[in-house]
């Protein structure tokens, strides 16, 4: 009887020890976030990436000494997200955005670190897709 016991908690622990590992694989991996359009957060990643798009642009522009007829960028919205645990959480982000009438994709990359309240836009560019 204290075998079949034995028997029973082991093989509970191996269940909890295996489907523990399929949590530790999702850290470092991406991951979808799923309803994106309705995800306030995501949404305003994805604002806060065009305005700092704009923002580091026209500082490039201003040191250049030069202006540009291109239209800054409008955000629309964000239509697909990722994310990845790393130090903070890496946001893979592909905007819609108005440039000169026009729609356009980008893909943004923005690292938050909640806990010193920061977030860096690490990568803004034409979507390839």
């Amino acid at each position: 009887m204290a075998k079949v016991g034995v028997i029973t908690f082991l093989s509970l622990l191996l269940v909890i020890i295996v489907s523990s590992f399929t949590v530790v694989e999702a850290l470092g991996g991406r991951t979808p976030i799923n309803d994106v359009k309705n995800n306030k957060e995501v949404q305003e990643l994805g604002r806060f990436s065009v305005e700092e798009y704009n923002r580091r642009r026209q500082g490039r522009l201003r040191h250049n000494g030069g202006g540009s007829s291109t239209a800054a960028l409008v955000f629309s919205q964000v239509v697909e997200a990722e994310k990845q645990v790393v130090s903070g959480i890496k946001y893979y982000l592909k905007i819609k955005a108005m440039q000169g009438g026009l729609t356009k994709t980008f893909e943004s990359v923005v690292l938050v670190k909640p806990w010193v309240k920061s977030k860096d836009l690490l990568n803004f560019s034409p979507s390839t897709q």
